[in-house]
């Protein structure tokens, strides 16, 4: 098992099959898919039949509070969806697009690992199929009529530049972007103003699209996008510029879901790219409508912890989608367990029981959380070599005490023959009906008591506290009438609380809200929890330092 090929290693071995020949299995002819050469195809939106949507089987792959490298979401959703296929139920994966940011940043690709992969691997790390681009290129198009607006004396809208809440973004982690000047060297150039950018993850255009229900519906989103205000302090949004047929134009392919293969070839649906811990961390709603309709199972990955990206799944896609996810899967990795229980960086290998006891709070807290969305968890241990036998059954008998199963998943290293157990298991909660799903708030509620809520059931405050500039957000939103939105929140993937040092299972804390962003087009509000930024920066040492391409375009290091 040390000696492992690399994740890159392992995919690049793989003989692919054709995609044809993967829509076949999903019971798709050649004439529905568009294909982007031999291994990539587009899904047709016409595809999707909500009938099917409500008969078929939806489980959500989550997870406890991660280390900053992860647990390993993502490969075990792929591992456990080649598990279902083993054991003779039709399953597809559907999960999210990686953004160049974290690629080329920490964690160096995020398509699987080990024998619990998408392919081709690489195609899908770097630019895909061009969706990231091309809402990069919608959001920073709004941004350019923004300018242009206030620069022509012609249309003009009287937009006051300092109420502006549109950046633009790109797809790279660059701390330096955050805050900028933009217009300047004469009058020809602009007017000059305050702007940033954001990463293309965190674009409200990304998150219109993973919420938008067909393409009329993406288009009145986007016009709905809210920019800032008029000097007279009258609201203005993208359609008042009449941006949204425009920015339409440039996500017409993009909004079709994207159809690839897992190492075994079992079919893999990618779409949509926001990040859990500022934006809703799950792929698109017609990607998973897709995948419910053309297979029996669908298993599929929201981000970071299960506080973060499984709180936005159940309260905002499956709420407003109307979908039923009938089991959640909470990833745990005895490392994780040991990181919670106090051990450094230096000994997350090193066997610890008494760390993994006392760690084992937060993946306690995690089920907890679940099951007040009336759905059954299922934990699975990610399985690593320096993992001892005496942590493993200590984590399998204390969830059984409190009535929930743990199970070994060996997906990275064996493929499906590695998460036969976990998928016999998912099925038999999912077939016995063991879980009703029931989201933990209504978005009819007053935006402050929707944001307690969350802070209080599920990350264990004991009150929110909101600055002086979080005040004037909330009259602001208010006035525009955009209360009935849901929460959006914008806060560290470290911890429970909004500190990261606070590791584990915090108790007696409070949150602080320091400002509320409006994502008018995709009915967020989204509440900005300590420091957390919307532009990452890159590590002392990137990613992208040790990764080569050789002579005959060969790519290593991504992984």
């Amino acid at each position: 098992m040390t000696n492992q090929p690399s994740d890159i290693e392992i995919a690049q071995s793989k003989n692919l099959d054709h995609i044809t020949n993967i829509a076949k299995k999903l019971n798709v002819g050649d004439v529905d898919i568009e294909m982007y050469g031999k291994y990539k195809a587009k899904l047709p939106l016409h595809l999707i039949d909500d009938v099917r949507v409500s008969e078929n089987n939806l489980v959500l792959v989550t997870a406890m509070t991660p280390t900053p490298l992860g647990e390993g979401k993502t490969t075990v959703s792929i591992g456990l969806s080649e598990g279902l296929n083993k054991i003779g139920k039709q399953s597809t994966v559907v999960i999210r697009e990686p953004s160049l940011g974290p690629v080329f940043g920490i964690k160096g690709g995020a398509a699987g690992g080990g024998y619990s992969q998408v392919v081709p691997m690489e195609d899908i790390n770097l630019h895909f199929t061009g969706d990231f681009n091309a809402v990069e290129k919608a959001n920073n198009l709004l941004s350019a009529l923004i300018d242009n607006n206030i620069q022509n004396k012609t249309n003009n809208l009287n937009i006051d530049p300092r109420t502006i809440l549109w950046k633009r973004v790109i797809d790279m982690n660059d701390r330096s972007l955050r805050d900028i000047t933009i217009g300047l060297g004469g009058t020809a150039n602009g007017v000059p103003r305050q702007d940033g950018f954001n990463i293309t993850p965190a674009s409200e255009v990304m998150a219109i699209l993973c919420m938008a229900t067909d393409f009329q519906n993406l288009k009145q989103r986007l016009g709905d996008i809210f920019i800032g205000f008029t000097y007279k302090k009258e609201p203005v949004f993208a359609r008042d510029l009449k941006a949204e047929n425009a920015m339409a134009i440039l996500l017409k392919d993009a909004i079709k879901p994207n159809l690839v293969q897992t190492l075994e070839g079992n079919p893999a649906i990618i779409h949509g790219g926001p990040f859990a811990n500022i934006a809703q961390g799950t792929n698109t709603i017609i990607a998973t409508k897709m995948g419910l309709t053309l297979s029996n199972y669908v298993v599929t990955e929201a981000g970071f912890g299960a506080d973060l990206g499984a709180e936005k799944f159940l309260n905002i896609k499956s709420s407003f989608a109307k979908l039923n996810p009938k089991c959640v899967v909470l990833v745990a990795t005895i490392r994780a367990l040991r990181h919670h229980g106090g051990i450094q960086k230096e000994a997350y290998n090193i066997p610890n029981l008494e760390a993994v006891r006392e760690g084992f709070k937060n993946l306690e807290k995690h089920i907890e959380n679940i099951r007040k969305y009336n759905i059954e968890p299922v934990v699975a241990i990610n399985s690593f070599i320096s993992d001892s036998s005496n942590e493993v059954n200590f984590v399998i008998q204390k969830c059984q005490s409190l009535g929930v199963r743990a199970v070994v998943s060996e997906g990275w290293a064996k493929g499906s023959d590695g998460t036969r157990e976990l998928a016999k298991v998912v099925v038999d909660i999912v077939e016995n009906k063991a879980s009703q799903y029931r989201p933990l708030y209504d978005w009819k509620s007053p935006v402050t008591e929707k944001i307690e809520t969350i802070a209080k059931e599920i990350y264990g405050a004991v009150s929110v506290e909101y600055s002086k500039r979080a005040q004037l957000n909330l009259r602001r939103i208010n006035r525009l009438g955009f209360n009935d939105f849901a929460i959006c929140m914008a806060k560290t993937q470290k911890s429970f609380s909004d500190n990261e040092q606070l590791i584990g299972r915090p108790e007696g804390f409070t949150v602080t809200v320091r400002e509320i962003e409006i994502a008018a087009g995709a009915k967020f509000i989204i509440p900005i929890l300590g420091k957390m930024m919307r532009m990452p920066g890159l590590p002392a040492k990137p990613a992208s330092e040790g990764m080569l391409i050789d002579k005959d375009g060969v790519i290593s290091g991504l992984s």
